[in-house]
């Protein structure tokens, strides 16, 4: 990474970590960009240089923490293996989640989540079939894909009281029998 690259990420973490401030007292959808950016120690226009608005910097640190968790599942971990380092990370990081999920405004970390996690089961099966979806696989993988963000904002806001490594077990065991026969047949289960 060049010089320039690595001053833009370390702003968009100094900027996250502002949103972060910002969420001890005010919900997502209150907080301003001016409160954003007076919390860092910077502008506007750098602000908008980095992100579109507040949501795509909430979106883009939700894709930093879980980008590792990720990268695990497909160097061959198992969903469930995955899962727990996803709320492994979630539980470290369970203030900026708490008030990111509370929103529904457009963008919201919500549907994100809902579609960075359909488009990295897809991609796996995909990849360790060497064949499209069939389209009641993809109607079992988003039905699966949305409960499964249900269950995790529901265990973020206290609603469900699991630990990591249970609620992954239960998230697997919840899976319809042919996604996970899908995923059993592809070592992924």
């Amino acid at each position: 990474m060049c010089k320039e690259e690595c001053k833009s990420e370390e702003m968009k973490y100094r900027l996250a970590e502002a949103v972060k401030v910002c969420m001890k007292t005010t919900s997502v959808e209150k907080i301003t960009v001016k409160e954003i950016v007076d919390a860092c120690g910077t502008t506007r226009q750098t602000f908008y240089r980095h992100f579109q608005d507040k949501y795509d910097l909430v979106n883009w640190y939700f894709d930093k923490i879980l980008l590792e968790s990720f990268e695990h599942m497909g160097e061959g971990e198992t969903i469930y293996e995955g899962l727990v380092k996803k709320f492994q990370y979630i539980q470290k990081e369970k203030l900026f989640f708490k008030m990111a999920f509370k929103s529904d405004d457009q963008n919201c970390l919500r549907d994100h989540d809902f579609e960075l996690i359909l488009a990295f089961y897809s991609d796996r099966i995909q990849e360790k079939s060497g064949n499209p979806l069939s389209e009641d696989l993809k109607f079992l993988l988003e039905m699966y894909c949305q409960g499964s963000i249900y269950m995790t904002v529901q265990w973020v806001f206290g609603r469900v009281k699991r630990t990591p490594e249970e609620l992954a077990a239960e998230l697997v065991k919840a899976m319809p029998e042919e996604l996970a026969g899908v995923f059993e047949r592809l070592d992924l289960l």
